[in-house]
């Protein structure tokens, strides 16, 4: 299922002063050369949108520590948004705890059931599902940290209920995605990477019309459909291989569609769980 994100509208309500004095002291206000229509005691509404390169200050739920203004203007809803998405990801790295039973990565039975799944398919060497990796950072004692508040998202949902998660920039796809076994040589160049490094003969991947989108099932996404601050449109996925866990995919699905509505102001187009027998969806209009 994917969440579309929407600008937020203010409109800003000024006045340039007594009635009094703006009658001696007329004042014009500009927007692209053109002189906005004032009232006759000297106010003015003027709408604006919030863009989604809009970078917030980092911010706390420390009580102490001030809100972040902008221009003089005090965001703060979004502020304690921010501070919302920081908390419950250090609530999930703390949860994720209950999901490991053994000291070894792989005894694990939220990683074992994924450690099979990878054996039945060609792999590149040492390819593992990204919750695999979230989970080894908790038992070493090296808890997830923040990266962006749409990932902080999810990374939250994966450790609170030991299941990958991951998104993909529907506008940046070509065609239709698809999981599936490949012949080899789909393009594709890993986040962070400098050189292409396709896919193998006999991986299962996630493809569209261009090439591979993420390689390995869940192991690796590619740069050219990460997802970015000028993301407008998001595929997230939550995966699960274990059918005990039904339950637990189904609350992982509705939570995270709850937290990016309520955070990131999302409109959820489509959720869906897709199995072997009802495999498809409509992600998009």
């Amino acid at each position: 299922w994917y969440a579309r994100w929407r600008p937020v509208e203010y409109t800003v309500h000024l006045h340039l002063g007594d009635d009094d004095a703006y009658g001696q002291h007329k004042a014009s206000i500009e927007q692209d050369g053109q002189a906005l229509p004032l009232a006759p005691d000297g106010h003015f509404d003027l709408p604006y949108t919030v863009e989604d390169e809009l970078s917030l200050p980092t911010v706390t739920d420390d009580p102490t520590v001030p809100k972040p203004v902008r221009e003089g203007m005090s965001f703060v809803g979004w502020a304690e948004s921010a501070a919302a998405i920081a908390k419950g990801l250090r609530e999930a790295n703390e949860a994720a705890d209950a999901h490991l039973n053994s000291n070894t990565i792989s005894q694990n039975q939220v990683v074992a059931v994924w450690r099979d799944a990878y054996q039945r398919f060609k792999t590149k060497k040492g390819a593992r599902c990204s919750v695999e990796n979230l989970l080894k950072r908790v038992l070493k004692g090296n808890p997830v940290g923040s990266i962006t508040p749409s990932v902080d998202i999810y990374n939250t949902v994966s450790l609170k209920y030991a299941l990958p998660v991951g998104g993909e920039d529907i506008d940046a796809m070509e065609g239709d995605i698809r999981l599936g076994l490949t012949e080899g040589g789909d393009a594709f160049r890993a986040l962070g990477e400098e050189e292409d490094a396709p896919t193998l003969e006999g991986e299962l991947c996630y493809r569209d019309d261009a090439g591979a989108i993420c390689r390995c099932w869940n192991w690796r996404d590619g740069q050219r459909t990460a997802l970015s601050d000028d993301s407008e449109k998001a595929f997230l996925i939550i995966e699960s291989v274990d059918p005990a866990r039904a339950d637990d995919l189904q609350a992982a699905i509705d939570e995270l569609a709850s937290l990016v509505e309520q955070h990131l102001g999302a409109t959820v187009f489509a959720k869906k769980v897709v199995t072997a027998d009802d495999p498809t969806m409509v992600i998009d209009e």
